[in-house]
């Protein structure tokens, strides 16, 4: 390690540590619509590329948040989950929505000393996969895995001086910030292929502008020339006249993945040279996409267990657990038995961008009562699925429109995936020490050099 490191505990570069308010001093009884923010687990990301979501808060009244005060974090403290997920590290940026929040009753708090630590340095370093298989494997408790604040405050850190960890810091940040960027600009592009899947196939805007007599807005004369002018009865109720109601069965062949016994070992790995095999938490994970899976099956799992294999561009659903998460495979893969596949059929007129915005819009609330939802879905259930198909002209129209969109944001999620790798290969060697950003930056340079010299006069 570089001359200038050393190791420290984390209380010798602590301003201040804390635990969340105690057990039911802050229960849901408490929460309200609006006021003070609370952190909970569900709010702290194990992907390093996501800080804090600020989506999913709850709140505490100003009142109720003063009894909290010792709780509370602000701009640069880290939060760390003690009960549970204890692997889970947030960090309190200036993108931050709010301007303080406070922790729950399972989480800790660390204000840095900012005369000897760098908050986003910390991040990165907690959040790394080493230091997280360290905390894990360093639990107390059995069927509650726990990291209590004493364990924290001891924690060692490889520490060099501060304008080294903020150097460090701002290389891992500028990868993130364009990841993070990346993420925003696919929402836009799948928020406005969804508003037009909304107007033409929920709202059905085309047909009740013909039926009043009028020309659909933004919309050409031959494309408004497809659609109907009138509205029947369906299973689904009003549709345009002329389209149809079927089956997800009756639209595609819904296939339905399987899990090796989970005892021999032999049958999974995490080599990506076996066949990536996904589960809920990486469908959770995707975007638009999936093309990353942390685990993967060998070729004999799947011929032994014949685990189907679900090609590139199909839809996928999850089930059981946790209903309705929706992806589009990019690469062949398998999946495990809580999610499902639809192969579209060659006659069905739409493909699996219609397929996709469907389903994300679906009320999976029509298949079982709100109570059992997330456990009594079975697979039938899924099969039978209604959709809504409409004629084919409409369906090759608003392909033509938004593949460009979907393409688009493929492209965009490659490219955060190849950013993700040179983050995550950076991150143990930055640090470690045994690379520096010093050596980063002189790269740097060479390539701008090396690009200018080459550049025609």
């Amino acid at each position: 390690m570089a001359g200038e490191w050393k190791t420290v505990r984390v209380q010798e570069i602590a301003k201040r540590t804390a635990t969340g308010p105690f057990g039911s001093a802050i229960s849901s009884k408490h929460f309200t619509d609006s006021g003070v923010p609370v952190i909970r687990g569900s709010n702290l990301s194990q992907i390093v590329s996501t800080r804090l979501d600020d989506n999913g808060l709850v709140f505490v009244s100003e009142e109720k948040a003063r009894e909290f005060s010792r709780s509370e974090v602000r701009h640069g403290d880290l939060v760390f989950t003690c009960w549970g997920t204890i692997d889970q590290v947030g960090l309190i940026d200036s993108r931050a929505k709010y301007e303080r929040y406070i922790v729950s009753n399972k989480q800790m708090l660390l204000t840095p000393d900012d005369s000897k630590a760098d908050s986003l340095y910390l991040y990165y370093y907690f959040a790394s996969p080493d230091v997280r298989s360290q905390i894990l494997n360093e639990g107390i408790g059995s069927s509650v895995p726990g990291f209590n604040l004493g364990q924290l405050r001891s924690f060692e850190i490889p520490l060099p001086p501060l304008p080294e960890q903020k150097r460090i810091a701002e290389v891992l940040g500028a990868l993130d910030d364009k990841i993070e960027l990346n993420r925003r600009m696919n929402a836009t592009l799948e928020a406005t292929a969804r508003a037009l899947f909304q107007s033409w196939f929920v709202d059905f805007d085309p047909v009740r502008a013909k039926l009043d007599g009028c020309q659909p807005s933004g919309m050409d004369t031959a494309t408004a020339d497809l659609f109907p002018d009138s509205f029947e009865e369906s299973a689904l109720g009003h549709i345009p006249k002329g389209w149809e109601v079927k089956t997800a069965h009756e639209v595609s062949t819904v296939g339905i993945g399987k899990t090796p016994p989970r005892k021999e070992h032999h049958w999974f790995s995490e080599n990506p040279a076996d066949v990536p095999w996904m589960s809920i938490r990486d469908l959770g994970e995707a975007g638009v996409f999936i093309s990353h899976t942390s685990e993967f099956l060998t070729t004999e799992a799947v011929e032994q267990f014949r685990v189907r294999r679900i090609p590139d561009n199909t839809v996928v659903l999850s089930f059981k657990l946790t209903m309705g998460r929706v992806a589009i495979t990019d690469g062949e893969m398998l999946s495990n038995e809580a999610i499902a596949h639809f192969r579209l059929n060659p006659e069905t007129p739409f493909g699996s961008a219609y397929l996709y915005c469907y389903l994300k819009g679906f009320g999976f609330d029509q298949l079982g009562s709100t109570s059992s939802i997330a456990t009594a879905i079975n697979s039938d259930m899924v099969r039978g699925i209604k959709i809504l198909v409409p004629f084919r002209e409409v369906a090759d129209a608003f392909e033509r429109m938004i593949s460009p969109l979907f393409a688009q944001m493929k492209s965009i999620q490659k490219q955060s995936r190849t950013l993700a790798a040179l983050r995550d290969t950076l991150l143990p060697k930055l640090l470690t020490g045994e690379l520096s950003v010093s050596v980063l930056e002189n790269a740097e340079r060479k390539d701008v050099r090396d690009h200018e010299e080459t550049e025609p006069d």
